[in-house]
């Protein structure tokens, strides 16, 4: 089982930027890939971002170019940078972790709320 904590969400200006952190714990070596999620009111959850142990990221379209994953293995932490935010980027963002098998390993926590407004 991983445990997982975000942080780092807020109110931000639309052009701002925020930088969101996710802390892992538990059974750090089942986990081959850390991602970030949002979910919008009346929307689904979507991925917003993924990185790998092997470093490999993706990214949704409608973040590219503005959204950076990364990651520090020594604190098992995961980032996620957000540049020239949205008000469609005003979501609710979690963090979770995916195996092997590409099941979730962690449960879903409150996340951090992002809003994007003027």
């Amino acid at each position: 089982q991983v445990q997982v904590v975000e942080s780092g969400g807020g109110l931000v200006q639309p052009g701002g930027s925020l930088r969101l952190s996710c802390v892992a714990s538990g059974s750090i070596i089942s986990i081959n890939a850390m991602g970030w999620y949002r979910q919008a009111p009346g929307k689904q959850r979507e991925l917003v971002a993924a990185i790998a142990t092997d470093s490999s990221t993706n990214y949704a379209d409608s973040v590219k170019g503005r959204f950076t994953i990364s990651r520090d293995s020594a604190k098992n932490t995961v980032y996620l940078q957000m540049n020239s935010l949205k008000p469609e980027d005003t979501a609710v963002y979690y963090c979770n972790a995916r195996g092997v098998s590409g099941r979730f390993l962690a449960s879903w926590g409150q996340g951090t709320q992002v809003t994007v407004s003027s």
